[in-house]
């Protein structure tokens, strides 16, 4: 096997250079508006990548570049929130290791949309609003089926009403626990990581210079602008996971 084979994971080097320049700009997205990137990457990788590798795959890049983003904010992460998600998301990604029975993707990515936009322009349940355990052990039960439960995440951690850089680095923690939560336990489930880590560590590579770049656009950002920004985003999200549970549905 050459370098070149091992290093793109088997992809054809056009395919494997555009996801890696898809790396630098999904990083890039999120670090600046703090969601957005991850569900981007999903979106692609489900087109181009094995049905049984995406989840896993995805979860492992997301993995690295929230890693990057929650030390380059560091200073910024509210650990009040982390350690009650983290916990949750432990017992989460445990029942959905545990579950036998595939649940119906198109159904979680419509309930997840619709309950997107209920804590976006509704008043937000006192538990969720409260309770970043309860967020955890939700949103990472959910992620072992659908993937990409950022922009679920991104919502609870708006309703907390922290700074913009409080925000993303506290997104950014928690999406770490949970991608590093759900990369052990597909690991114990038997998926074989190995023949997708140097490509991974690429695109790991192209995310944290992505995170560079996006940190300083959001440094640049106002309160406001963020704000604002943060809401369409999350808007745009919730109502493509609507549409796309509707079609897995109907189709």
């Amino acid at each position: 096997m050459s370098i070149a084979e091992i290093l793109f994971a088997g992809l054809d080097w056009p395919l494997a250079v555009g996801l890696l320049v898809l790396s630098f700009l999904s990083s890039m997205i999120t670090a600046a508006f703090g969601i957005g990137g991850g569900i981007l990457m999903l979106a692609v990788l489900a087109s181009v990548l094995p049905p049984s590798a995406i989840i896993p795959v995805h979860g492992l890049v997301q993995l690295g570049s929230n890693a990057g983003r929650s030390f380059a904010f560091r200073q910024h992460i509210d650990r009040r929130y982390l350690w009650p998600f983290l916990i949750g998301s432990t017992a989460g990604v445990a029942i959905g290791s545990s579950v036998l029975v595939q649940i119906d993707a198109g159904l979680l990515q419509g309930i997840v949309g619709l309950f997107i936009l209920w804590m976006l322009y509704l008043p937000v349940p006192r538990l969720m609003e409260r309770s970043a355990g309860v967020t955890g052990g939700f949103s990472s039960l959910l992620t072992m089926f659908v993937g990409g439960t950022g922009p679920f995440v991104a919502a609870f951690v708006k309703a907390l009403a922290l700074d913009r850089m409080r925000h993303v680095g506290t997104h950014a923690a928690m999406m770490t626990a949970q991608h590093l939560l759900k990369t052990v336990a597909f690991g114990l489930l038997g998926f074989g990581f190995s023949s997708w880590l140097g490509f991974v560590a690429l695109l790991i590579g192209a995310g944290l210079l992505g995170t560079i770049a996006g940190r300083s656009i959001l440094l640049r950002l106002n309160e406001a602008v963020f704000g604002r920004v943060l809401t369409a985003i999350l808007t745009l999200l919730a109502l493509r996971l609507i549409y796309v549970g509707g079609t897995t549905l109907m189709g």
